[in-house]
């Protein structure tokens, strides 16, 4: 079954980049007592994640946080290696983004928001989505009916579903 706004976000542990080592990341520590937007792509370096996604959080960060988001995570089904390089190249991480790796897909499959694109040799991937969690507990849920576009889950239609729970 699919996640849906009222959930827990799934208890998974994830990777990132750490100095020359890597860090597990379990998601249900990282977002306890905190407010965080959760944003999930088919692919690094892929067209509309690298193009569309990640710049729209990269453009909201500031008024993200004003709205009183304390992180924003990027969730992609790659190693950490591509994630840290991702980071890198797109200012995900210059401003502040959390870019996890998630190579298992063990994040869609628990959160039941998989898709595979044989034709494009993407299998087991995140369905592009972009939640808001508070203390853990899916406030907002946005999923692409196409994840070859970046609409609904864009940093700016986000940032206006935050403001109107309001």
């Amino acid at each position: 079954m699919a996640l849906k706004v009222g959930d827990r976000i799934p208890e998974v542990g994830l990777l990132r980049k750490q100095g020359d080592g890597f860090e597990t990341v379990e998601l249900p520590d990282r977002l306890a007592g905190r407010k965080v937007v959760l944003f999930a792509v088919p692919g690094a370096f892929t067209g509309t994640c690298t193009s569309a996604h990640v710049p729209s959080f990269v453009r909201t960060r500031g008024q993200l946080a004003d709205a009183g988001v304390d992180e924003i995570i990027c969730v992609s089904v790659n190693d950490p290696f591509v994630m840290d390089a991702w980071g890198e190249t797109t200012g995900a991480a210059a401003a502040g983004i959390t870019m996890l790796a998630d190579a298992s897909a063990k994040y869609p499959k628990a959160a039941g928001l998989t898709l595979s694109i044989p034709a494009a040799g993407l299998h087991d991937r995140a369905v592009r989505h972009a939640l808001f969690a508070d203390d853990g507990v899916v406030k907002v849920l946005h999923v692409e009916k196409d994840s070859g576009v970046c609409e609904t889950t864009a940093g700016e239609v986000m940032l206006e579903a935050i403001r109107a729970l309001k």
